[in-house]
């Protein structure tokens, strides 16, 4: 009788051999082992408006529990259309130019998925959101760093144009900016559409902030530009916006020619998104002021948090969207920014998030990342523990 082989799992190649734990993860493990005020990852701890699950509970109770249509519930899609339409000026269909996806994380990797073919090029800002160059990797892309300006964060157009080759694919923008808490104003948005222009370039805009931009300043989005919208991916968060960032819905809206790729790949990732959330956020988006109001809303969170901090030895770098704040460090300590976030989290009891975490080499500006979508009880603690540095 041959005695049966030990079981074992068979070992493959890794398709992300470079990814480990995320940053986000790391820092919120440690700041719940130290009971720190986690100003680290990006979320609120506060509810959502109650109408707004209201609004969900009616539409669970009127029976909307089932598979919706692959694009999303046309009633939602409808109300994301008038809403562009209203804010940009630019009319999308509903029907074939708007598709529900579970997150605005999916809808760039479905997007990238879309159009990205092997040993295509994608250039990505940097420092990005950290699902960006592994999105393309999946693909079988090859992403293409170009930094920001440094300190600044500014686009530097020559570096973009010379990064373009007849290999690249598209480019991924993202403001208002994660991690860097800058905005893109109209004449960078200009500058980017002349630049694309003569090339088949797409655009994939990641547009979550949208609503969280300051001091009476508009967001500039690809939607404004007709040269950009009609090569873009537009690409929206209503956790961002509404507060639920655990219920994962976003959208994206692009002309039809992109879209119907869009689906094809979304068919096949989530297929559809939760019904009932559909139904309720739908129902929600009638009444404008709920996302009019945002900035103001955020704006208060800000100034609340920057505030605290002045004339401390943390040096505050603007804050013009998104609800993110960074500081740069170098009066405070010799430490990199990641062991200083390290460091801040155990002993001070604040986490934040190192900036060189956002950079595809880890350059260190010695700048940290906090996010002020806080209760205004929980931002305060965080200032008291923080005035001790």
């Amino acid at each position: 009788m041959t005695t049966p082989a030990a079981a074992r799992t068979p070992a493959f190649p890794s398709k992300l051999p470079h990814v480990g734990t995320t940053i986000f993860s790391v820092m919120s493990a440690l700041a719940a082992e130290h009971g720190a005020v986690n100003l680290g990852q990006g979320f609120p701890d506060f509810n959502c408006d109650p109408a707004l699950v209201d609004a969900v509970n009616d539409a669970m109770r009127a029976g909307h529990n089932q598979y919706p249509p692959m694009p999303g519930v046309a009633a939602l899609r409808h109300a994301v259309a008038r809403k562009i339409e209203a804010l940009h000026g630019r009319a999308y269909s509903p029907d074939g130019e708007i598709t529900v996806t579970a997150g605005a994380t999916q809808a760039i990797l479905t997007a990238i998925l879309a159009i990205v073919h092997a040993g295509d090029e994608v250039i990505v800002l940097d420092p990005c959101y950290d699902s960006y160059v592994p999105n393309v990797e999946l693909a079988g892309g090859r992403a293409v760093r170009v930094p920001l300006v440094p300190g600044t964060f500014r686009p530097d157009f020559a570096r973009i144009a010379a990064a373009i080759t007849p290999r690249t694919r598209a480019i991924i923008l993202n403001t208002p900016h994660n991690p860097s808490a800058t905005v893109w104003n109209a004449d960078d948005m200009q500058a980017l559409e002349a630049l694309l222009a003569p090339t088949d370039v797409l655009v994939i805009s990641d547009e979550v902030y949208e609503h969280m931009v300051f001091d009476g300043a508009e967001h500039q989005s690809v939607a404004r530009f007709p040269g950009l919208a009609a090569r873009a991916f537009l690409i929206s968060s209503f956790g961002k916006t509404f507060h639920v960032t655990g219920w994962k819905v976003g959208t994206v809206a692009a002309p039809a020619p992109l879209m119907a790729e869009f689906r094809k790949v979304h068919q096949f990732n989530v297929f559809t998104v939760n019904t009932p959330m559909q139904y309720g956020l739908a129902s929600y988006l009638g009444e404008p002021a709920h996302y009019l109001q945002l900035p103001a809303f955020y704006q208060a969170k800000r100034d609340l948090f920057r505030q605290g901090l002045e004339g401390s030895r943390l040096r505050l770098l603007p804050s013009t969207g998104s609800y993110f704040q960074c500081v740069d460090i170098s009066e405070v300590s010799d430490l990199s920014d990641a062991d200083f976030c390290q460091w801040l989290t155990r002993e001070i009891g604040v986490a934040a998030i190192p900036l060189s975490a956002f950079y595809g080499d880890g350059f260190d500006q010695r700048v940290v990342r906090f996010c002020f979508a806080k209760q205004d009880s929980t931002l305060r603690e965080a200032l008291q523990r923080l005035r001790r540095l």
